[in-house]
């Protein structure tokens, strides 16, 4: 292993390097220079799909509250399918880094297409949930009938066109696991340029397009990340880059096909466990009213802002461990781990401050109402004040991820959200009558206690022995 100087004249030329999508072999050198090249791309793509949820909030803002409120009721909902998503997107990754590891291209083109066909699969079936009952999906979650009239249009066409959202993650997964960052970051880029364009056009009307509302933002939404799969699929089978799909490809191998079930099945239950926590908490905030729910609903996207970067130097570990594994180096695979922990930790302080500092400026950005300014910033500065473990959570649960062992968080995230931070939020906010801030340091408290854990259980060790 060799150090790398990170002069400023270095970093304009890592950065550009970073984002040129050249192949770079991350099993030898410098690990903070590897660190680097994969953050870059991986960030800015975190970032942009982020920037998805702002700008649909700041145009729907300008509707009504209960436009907002529909987006946070929708997007509960919608974390199930993250986590679907998500936890196949884990398997990929992991599958594929171990194959570049071992320096086996053929194997890796193989997973990936067996998940890009499973991640298809399930999103059909999804769709017909949310085309079918996207009245009965908001009143379950405790929208009034009024929300429920004027947005179950958006939690329609969110839903019913799932396929964007799954397959959008999944192939991002399969790029980042042969360490082309570049490549992910730029379909998000797509995606997201289409939306920033498309959401005033559907929300209010221009042209010969007519005006829908807060529906408006599901179709923008929908396009721009459907022409991202497009683009992506494209790239897979007439790009030449790491990654390269054939129609031979596309034909059940149920070795492979069931290699990646198995280890996306732990995925799928920890981000089920995680997320459903989410909706329960939702519904928890949903007794306090709109104008509450909304407040809570700006903050947590501002929150998911910043916390994309984070995800983005998590995912860069992950990469890291997966093909340090497969090239038989555990040693600089953990390494990898706490050097991009320690970066990461001091992100999420700075981040930390900004927000302690300006909570009520942030989330006055969104919204003129004083009580949705006044709930969002206790939201935003409750939740601020546990980054620096959030920092390291994210790092190490991923790292669990990245080398194949998902079912190391699947236990960690049911004892810390279902056993902790639902009982705790339900009792402090409804029983203890703390209202909404008892849900706010439930939160909090709960991945404080959810990196702790991981961090002792990453020492053990035994996540360099599972075999992918």
């Amino acid at each position: 292993m060799t150090s790398y100087s990170f002069s400023i004249k270095n970093i304009f030329k890592l950065f550009k390097q970073s984002l040129s999508g050249e192949e770079i072999d991350f099993t030898q050198g410098s690990i903070r220079k590897a660190i680097f090249l994969l953050s870059v791309p991986m960030i800015l793509e975190m970032c942009m799909e982020s920037v998805f949820a702002l700008v649909d909030i700041i145009y729907v803002s300008r509707v009504s509250t209960n436009a907002v409120a529909t987006v946070g009721l929708t997007e509960s909902v919608i974390t199930l399918i993250y986590a679907l998503a998500i936890g196949l997107s884990m398997a990929a990754t992991a599958v594929v880094a171990r194959r570049i590891g071992e320096k086996d291209k053929k194997g890796a083109s193989e997973a990936a297409a067996q998940a890009i066909m499973l991640g298809a699969f399930i999103s059909v079936l999804v769709s017909f949930v949310g085309i079918l009952f996207p009245k009965q999906i908001l009143e379950l979650m405790g929208g009034e009938p009024d929300l429920i009239a004027e947005g179950y249009r958006y939690t329609q066409i969110l839903i019913g066109g799932n396929i964007t959202i799954m397959l959008l993650f999944l192939i991002n997964a399969v790029f980042r696991g042969a360490g082309d960052a570049s490549m992910a970051m730029w379909s998000l880029v797509l995606s997201n340029g289409l939306n920033i364009i498309l959401d005033p056009i559907f929300i209010f009307g221009w042209g010969p397009v007519p005006e829908y509302g807060v529906s408006g933002a599901a179709i923008a939404t929908t396009i721009g990340r459907g022409t991202a799969v497009v683009f992506q699929l494209a790239i897979l089978f007439f790009g030449k880059r790491r990654i390269k799909l054939a129609l031979s490809n596309l034909v059940l191998k149920t070795k492979v096909m069931f290699n990646i079930i198995s280890i996306s099945l732990g995925g799928i239950g920890q981000f089920l466990i995680g997320t459903s926590s989410w909706v329960f908490l939702m519904r928890i905030m949903s007794e306090f009213g709109s104008v509450v729910l909304a407040g809570y609903t700006i903050a947590i996207r501002v929150l998911v802002f910043t916390l994309m970067p984070a995800w983005g130097m998590s995912n860069a570990a992950a990469t890291l461990v997966g093909q340090n594994l497969g090239a038989g180096q555990p040693s600089r695979a953990e390494q990898s781990v706490w050097k991009t922990g320690k970066y990461n930790a001091i992100f999420m302080l700075g981040v930390s401050v900004f927000y302690l500092l300006f909570a009520n400026t942030i989330t006055g950005w969104f919204s003129n109402d004083p009580e949705v300014i006044k709930n969002g910033a206790l939201c935003l500065r409750v939740l601020a004040s546990g980054y620096l473990f959030f920092a390291y959570g994210m790092v190490i649960t991923n790292s669990f991820n990245g080398a194949g062992d998902t079912k190391t968080p699947t236990v960690i995230n049911l004892f810390c959200f279902w056993f902790f931070q639902i009982p705790l939020a339900y009792l402090a906010a409804l029983q203890f009558k703390l209202g909404p801030v008892g849900v706010f340091v439930a939160i909090t408290l709960a991945e404080v206690l959810l990196s702790l854990v991981s961090i002792w259980w990453f020492k053990k060790g035994k996540w360099k022995t599972v075999q992918v």
